[in-house]
């Protein structure tokens, strides 16, 4: 995963936690945001698949790069 996106999913996490706790006092919160909480899990889990797509990207193309290597010899 590229380090923006590792701050993306950091951010994420934070706003989930920020969903029930209260950042002024620390404490719960009696009615938790959860259309803040569950855009923020909708949002990490777009960070995870879209790298997740990115590394099977660079695999395929680094099997092809092998394959073009053995066929030459």
């Amino acid at each position: 995963m590229g380090k923006y996106l590792s701050i993306v999913l950091a951010m994420m996490v934070v706003t989930m936690a920020i969903a029930f706790l209260s950042p002024t006092t620390g404490e719960l919160r009696p009615e938790p945001f959860y259309p803040l909480f569950w855009a923020s899990v909708a949002g990490a889990f777009v960070v995870i698949i879209y790298s997740s797509y990115q590394n099977r990207k660079k695999q395929q193309e680094l099997r092809r790069e092998r394959r073009r290597k053995f066929k030459k010899k």
